[in-house]
């Protein structure tokens, strides 16, 4: 099983027991209800690395590149790095970060709000940190932002930032406001939305380089049977409601796991009949935030994995 489970993956959570079903309709096919994400290839920034990049940062621990104290405005980045056309991720992905505190100043004598970390074994990175501060620039402020490097293995460094939909700065910005070419900053400029006092922003790296091919989440041979067609909010807090469609009368059990394939959690609901349903769930033995595996298993048969995200 856990091998079987590593073909996907997960990185994060903490949650409490507590589970409640509701059916919702009649059941049909949901497949088209998931959407599907567009692809850009990622692209340089402007700006470069900027005058304020120090070397050698640290590894990111427990996906804290800010510590708890640091002032400011929490924020959760996470996301995938993969090949130019989003048909395979990247594993072991170098990701170097760093910007500026939430007064707009930069640490350049030591590594606060700065360090790295590496795309895991499907591709995921996830950090949390604050909310950068502007600074002037000239005459203008910089709008917020996060700087990347970022190096696939056996390739050659990508060095860009990240921005913010609804910054005011963006606009006057040299770098940010470049809506084509080379320096295109159309695709880094991401929304955000906030749960709990909470930033969040999923941000998906597309490099130029080769990976493994993206398993797309559902064994289709086996689709007739039931699937998992939204779960909110993604990423979650403290709960979750899973949307799921049963295609016929079964036993149903959601399943999580960490990334490593070990069973963190399960719900099991026997006896369902064809239907649309909605669980509200508050999982248990989540020990931190990141990337795990949600399950769904009809009769003994597991049709169905997706990655959901603890903040």
């Amino acid at each position: 099983m856990k091998q079987e489970r590593r073909k996907f993956l997960k990185q994060l959570g903490v949650f409490s027991a507590g589970v409640s079903l509701f059916p919702v309709s009649a059941a049909g096919n949901y497949a088209a209800e998931a959407g599907a994400n567009s692809c850009a290839p990622c692209t340089l920034d402007y700006y470069g690395e900027g005058p304020f990049y120090t070397k050698n940062p640290p590894e990111i621990k427990n996906g804290q590149l800010a510590d708890s104290n640091e002032a400011g405005e929490r924020l959760i980045i996470s996301g995938r790095v993969t090949n130019n056309d989003c048909t395979e991720y990247i594993e072991n992905a170098v990701i170097d970060v760093w910007h500026a505190d939430d007064s707009g100043a930069y640490d350049n004598t030591g590594y606060k709000l700065r360090g790295k970390t590496k795309s895991d074994n499907q591709g995921y990175y996830s950090f949390e940190t604050i909310k950068p501060g502007k600074y002037l620039n000239g005459n203008e402020y910089r709008p917020s932002h996060i700087h990347f490097k970022i190096t696939a293995p056996g390739k050659s460094t990508l060095t860009t930032q990240l921005y913010f939909e609804g910054d005011t700065s963006i606009k006057n910005d040299a770098a940010a406001s470049i809506e084509s070419g080379t320096y295109d900053a159309t695709d880094r400029i991401i929304p955000l939305s906030k749960e709990n006092g909470i930033f969040k922003g999923t941000w998906d790296i597309a490099l130029d380089a080769i990976g493994k091919t993206i398993e797309t989440g559902v064994h289709s041979e086996h689709i007739d049977k039931g699937m998992i067609y939204s779960v909110y909010p993604n990423p979650f807090v403290d709960r979750m409601t899973i949307k799921i469609g049963v295609f016929k009368n079964a036993n149903i059990a959601l399943n999580l796991y960490d990334v490593s394939g070990s069973l963190l959690d399960s719900v099991n609901k026997g006896g369902l009949v064809q239907d649309k349903y909605e669980i509200e769930w508050i999982p248990k033995n989540l020990n931190s935030s990141g990337i795990y595996l949600l399950a769904i298993k009809v009769n003994d048969l597991e049709v169905q994995t997706i990655r959901v995200v603890k903040a």
